[in-house]
């Protein structure tokens, strides 16, 4: 399934939000043209060398791309890449810094004066609309500053200490919105045949995604504690040691639930009644006490025998997977989950988006690109002989 077969993509992006949404596009066969400074390219292609020789991040985000190195500070690298935008793209994606793509010419008025169906999106870290600012509009936006103003980083951790999430929220919300938003636009020019102007904020993607503590600080009230690898505020629901020093994790969400582990988990089965753990906010208020039971529960077994337990007791339960664990999870390979993409270092294993993908074709999954891959076949289709691409490589404009 291709959806976006046909439709062509320009992005002047780095790090992830940006590439993140603009790789999703990539997945259901839009052409994506990555627009990369000369001699060192998106700066995530240097974050490390962990995936022989590339790094993670840019391995993950940048399948199935086009790589057109140009100097956009160069007036004819420039005047190329604005014809790009004008004779081939339908979308175009951009996180540079706030104002940077209207003084290169790029901004939603300036392209949709002269192709009216152009769809571009800003991403930014805290918005980049001139009619609205906002007095953060000019601060840098990292991934831990922004998961810091949005709240997040205030209700993760422990107790004594504050902590961020383990991979780029911040980016993959907004890069998520990016990649819903350009597909709702493309659905509203088959109706209308308008572009759209698409505004993300890192700020305000996390920001949705802190619905449930933000409703819950409501008024004034406490927020959510931070509470470990715990629920905040449903109990028992996190890690638990096992005798063999492995962790299982379990949850509970209703009161048929904390009877069955009662009876068949715990062994007690009149703990049920106990009137300290009568109801979730009275569990929840005695964690300590019942963390107590369940840890000395489980310490004669191993996690096996307390997954088996749990599992008979259809008590929600997982593994606290490694990543060496997730490579090889069972699930994800008997679903036919894996497949191979191209690199400069050979094939890469990658798994498939979500979805069920069921038709012939797929997703699209071709190679990540080499740093100016594409960058002459990219100019030829603009015109250009080998000649004026010489030329404009000895001026460093490519």
């Amino acid at each position: 399934m291709q959806p976006l077969k046909g439709l062509t993509v320009v992005a002047l992006e780095h790090a992830i939000a940006a590439p993140f949404a603009t790789r999703q596009l990539a997945d259901l066969g839009a052409r994506v043209i990555k627009i990369e400074r000369p001699g060192s390219g998106d700066f995530a292609r240097a974050y490390d060398e962990r995936v022989n020789g590339l790094a993670s991040h840019f391995v993950w985000t940048n399948r199935s791309k086009e790589s057109l190195t140009l100097d956009v500070k160069h007036p004819e690298a420039l005047a190329l890449l604005q014809r790009l935008i004008i004779e081939k793209a339908d979308v175009v994606v951009q996180n540079l810094a706030p104002g940077a793509a209207a003084r290169l010419g790029l901004s939603f008025e300036a392209l949709s004066s002269r192709k009216p169906g152009i769809i571009v999106c800003d991403i930014s870290g805290y918005g980049d609309d001139p009619n609205s600012p906002g007095p953060c509009r000019d601060k840098k936006a990292y991934d831990l500053l922004v998961q810091s103003e949005a709240g997040f980083v205030s209700i993760t951790g422990t107790p004594d200490e504050p902590s961020k999430a383990g991979n780029s929220i911040a980016d993959i919300a907004a890069g998520m919105y990016a990649y819903t938003n350009i597909l709702a636009a493309l659905l509203q020019r088959n109706l209308d045949g308008q572009g759209r102007r698409i505004d993300i904020s890192m700020l305000e993607a996390l920001g949705e995604w802190m619905g449930y503590p933000l409703y819950y600080a409501y008024g004034g009230a406490a927020p959510p504690p931070r509470s470990g690898a715990s629920h905040a505020t449903i109990y028992p629901y996190g890690p638990f040691p096992a005798g063999d020093g492995k962790t299982v994790m379990l949850g509970l969400q209703n009161e048929r639930e904390w009877a069955a582990f009662c009876e068949h988990v715990l062994l007690q089965p009149a703990l049920a009644r106990d009137e300290r753990f009568a109801s979730n906010p009275r569990r929840s208020a005695n964690r300590a006490a019942l963390r107590a039971l369940i840890v000395d529960t489980f310490a004669p077994l191993s996690a096996t025998q307390v997954l088996a337990r749990l599992d008979s007791a259809q008590i929600a339960n997982a593994q606290v997977n490694t990543m060496a664990e997730v490579w090889a999870h069972p699930q994800l390979r008997s679903r036919g989950r894996w497949r191979e993409v191209g690199s400069s270092v050979g094939p890469l294993p990658a798994l498939l988006p979500p979805g069920s993908w069921d038709d012939g074709d797929g997703p699209r999954m071709s190679p990540i690109p080499a740093l100016g891959e594409h960058t002459e076949a990219i100019l030829a289709e603009l015109g250009l002989d080998a000649d004026g691409i010489a030329a404009l490589r000895a001026a460093g404009a490519i």
